[in-house]
């Protein structure tokens, strides 16, 4: 198998070759641990979120362009502005227009505080539509040459990324104001999920007629350690048709594979993403009750990437925790198919590069 058709095996349900080679990523921290503990040439040691030649990763192509992910597909981006600095905080309004407050030191370790969101009444709205133009398409793609040149591979897949139903919104509104906005004025959700929608549906025609584009990443993080943000009779009624119809239009442009990205207890939500046509989540952490065998075997038809606990790679863990950890998830979908194994979130500062390497070790102990 190509790397192309691993992947597009492993997240439609399929039976690759073998488990196709990936990892959500590593903080920096952790990366400059690992080049600390390495012996001889560090080149491409982090693990970047679509794997890296220093640990024999797959490959696979994130379109780089003005889709947005964690942030809203704003065009043009709005612009970052400190609003007060310190010694120890920084105040600023960053390019999604989100007001945050976060320390100067170890800002990679920590969250900042969210102060104020851009839009608390459709005053605010208005203001920012000019930046979230369906017509935009061709700006948000760019350099058409470069983008060409990316996607250019016949044996890897290209992925887009984009900000979700809810993520956006939350963008927009906070998980706060957001919860607000449902009730007391589900008109202006309508109108910005509708604008979501024309957007994405825009973009995606107008990209596919240049390159191939063989899976969407969609990033929610809807979900929390006890359950979801938004009930699922919310989603049921603001997000589910707009995904449904944007779904169908990927399909239509040639898009083989839907990945949703969310974190925490995603369960109550599993049904309505299947509901929508989505092929896959990620990435079912564990220290929310995410088991992944056992999701496996409710959901038959999901395919799943993650569920490996993270912790068990942690300094003073043992090797053969590691190994029962990856001997826990892997052997049932040897069998069953549609799965990725990859730890449950970003690699943290407390997982050395020797027990990196041996989860590895561990992993392509399965490959045959």
């Amino acid at each position: 198998m190509t790397h192309r058709e691993r992947l597009l095996a492993s997240i439609t349900g399929g039976k690759p070759d073998r488990f196709f080679r990936y990892e959500l990523g590593a903080w920096p921290q952790t990366a400059e641990r690992w080049r600390q503990e390495a012996e001889g040439d560090t080149t491409g040691l982090l693990p970047y979120e679509f794997g890296a030649d220093y640990f024999k990763m797959d490959p696979l192509v994130r379109i780089a362009i003005g889709s947005g992910y964690t942030d809203s597909p704003y065009h043009p981006k709005l612009t970052e502005r400190t609003l007060e600095e310190t010694e120890t905080h920084r105040i600023y309004i960053d390019a999604d227009g989100i007001t945050k407050k976060e320390f100067i030191r170890d800002k990679e370790t920590s969250m900042p505080q969210f102060m104020r969101f851009p839009v608390a009444e459709r005053k605010d709205w208005e203001v920012l539509l000019p930046h979230l133009n369906p017509e935009h398409a061709d700006d948000r793609i760019g350099d058409v040459d470069r983008v060409k040149q990316m996607c250019a591979d016949p044996d890897v897949a290209n992925m887009l990324p984009m900000c979700g139903a809810f993520g956006h919104p939350r963008n927009l509104f906070g998980d706060e104001g957001l919860s607000y906005i449902i009730f007391d004025d589900p008109e202006l959700l309508d109108e910005v999920l509708d604008n979501w929608l024309a957007l994405y549906k825009a973009l995606l025609s107008r990209l596919t007629k240049l390159v191939r584009v063989d899976a969407i990443l969609i990033w929610e993080d809807m979900c929390y350690r006890s359950g979801p943000l938004i009930s699922p009779d919310h989603f049921r009624r603001f997000m589910l048709p707009k995904y449904v119809e944007f779904i169908q239009h990927a399909r239509a442009c040639g898009v083989e594979g839907i990945i949703v990205d969310t974190d925490g207890d995603c369960l109550a939500m599993i049904p309505l993403f299947l509901e929508a046509g989505v092929d896959c989540l990620l990435p079912f952490e564990v220290q929310a009750g995410m088991d992944v065998v056992a999701i496996g075997k409710q959901f038959p038809k999901l395919s799943i990437m993650g569920g490996l606990d993270k912790r068990v790679l942690a300094d003073g863990c043992k090797h053969e925790a590691i190994k029962a950890e990856v001997d826990r998830v892997l052997p049932y979908f040897v069998d069953r198919g549609g799965y990725i194994p990859t730890l449950d979130h970003t690699c943290p500062p407390n997982v050395s590069l020797a027990n990196y390497h041996y989860y590895l070790q561990c992993l392509r102990s399965y490959e045959g």
